[in-house]
């Protein structure tokens, strides 16, 4: 397993590329594993939520992993993640990401459902308990799934259950994941903000890192406000936060996750196309994106 101080850092959340039949494509997903640990992320999450993990069949995810993998070849952290929401399936993709070299598994809250507090302590607990020597991330986020992993379910499952290391909060509210680094402080639970806009205030908190889509493109801006803040430069950690905000914010308008692919393309990284029946943007969505993106100068 893991050591749970190498979770840390900027974790991208990796664009997953396909080819014009909506397969993954192979050469592209390899450029951007190479673009990404090049530009200086300190882990890389396979099949997150920007790397739309929703449109892919098992088979595909798991080739998608090895070529990860094999192209990453020890130079980072890699995590898998995984978004089903029958705890059955759950186990079964855990089980099958365990016989990887991976760093661990990020397992979001089950969505459309709303389980009670039982219930979800026990889904997240019995997918642990599946790969017992596999490092086990939460992943909240209540925009997509519709309700908060509760705080004190949360602080139960990392005083209650080993592997279980860590959480991706996506909730974008400080106060809970302030709450949740409080909680847990005493067990060295790793908190990771999933909201690129709050990187820097999350640190100043005690998270230890942050699950960022925009370090797909710009990697050197968003790395830097966690290495300067480790640094200890402060000022400059929430100088460059100043600077990403404007253009993280201007995802918004765009259809979830077309954004992450957009700014990409417009970068030159040449991902390819959103899955249906997601589509790019256009027009004054993609305009204001690019607008922001020239103005702190990180195209021409």
């Amino acid at each position: 397993m893991i050591d749970k101080e190498s979770i840390k850092g900027i974790i991208v959340p990796i664009i997953s590329p396909v080819d014009d039949n909506e397969d993954l494509d192979e050469v592209r997903l390899r450029k951007i594993v190479n673009h990404v640990i090049e530009d200086g992320v300190h882990g890389i999450l396979a099949f997150g939520s920007n790397s739309e993990f929703y449109m892919f069949e098992d088979e595909e995810m798991f080739r998608g992993i090895d070529i990860i993998l094999e192209e990453t070849a020890g130079r980072v952290p890699v995590y898998f993640g995984i978004g089903a929401i029958r705890t059955r399936k759950c186990i079964q993709l855990a089980k099958e990401a365990a016989k990887r070299d991976i760093a661990g598994i990020s397992v979001l809250s089950p969505m459309f459902i709303k389980p009670t507090d039982e219930a979800l302590f026990n889904h997240f607990k019995a997918i642990a308990d599946a790969v017992p020597d596999t490092a086990m991330l939460l992943y909240n986020n209540p925009g997509r799934c519709g309700y908060n992993i509760p705080k004190e379910i949360i602080a139960k499952l990392a005083i209650e259950v080993p592997n279980i290391l860590g959480i991706k909060d996506s909730s974008g509210d400080i106060s809970f994941l302030s709450e949740i680094i409080r909680l847990t402080r005493e067990t060295g639970f790793r908190v990771l903000s999933g909201k690129d806009t709050i990187i820097f205030p999350s640190l100043c908190m005690g998270a230890v890192g942050s699950v960022a889509s925009t370090a797909n493109m710009f990697g050197p801006l968003v790395n830097g406000i966690y290495n300067e803040f480790a640094a200890g430069n402060f000022e400059k950690a929430r100088d460059l936060q100043y600077k990403l905000n404007p253009i993280r914010v201007s995802q918004d308008a765009a259809s979830f996750p077309a954004a992450t692919k957009d700014m990409a393309n417009i970068m030159g990284l040449d991902v390819g196309k959103s899955i249906r029946p997601t589509e790019g943007s256009k027009g004054k969505i993609l305009e204001k994106m690019e607008e922001e993106m020239r103005l702190a100068e990180l195209i021409d």
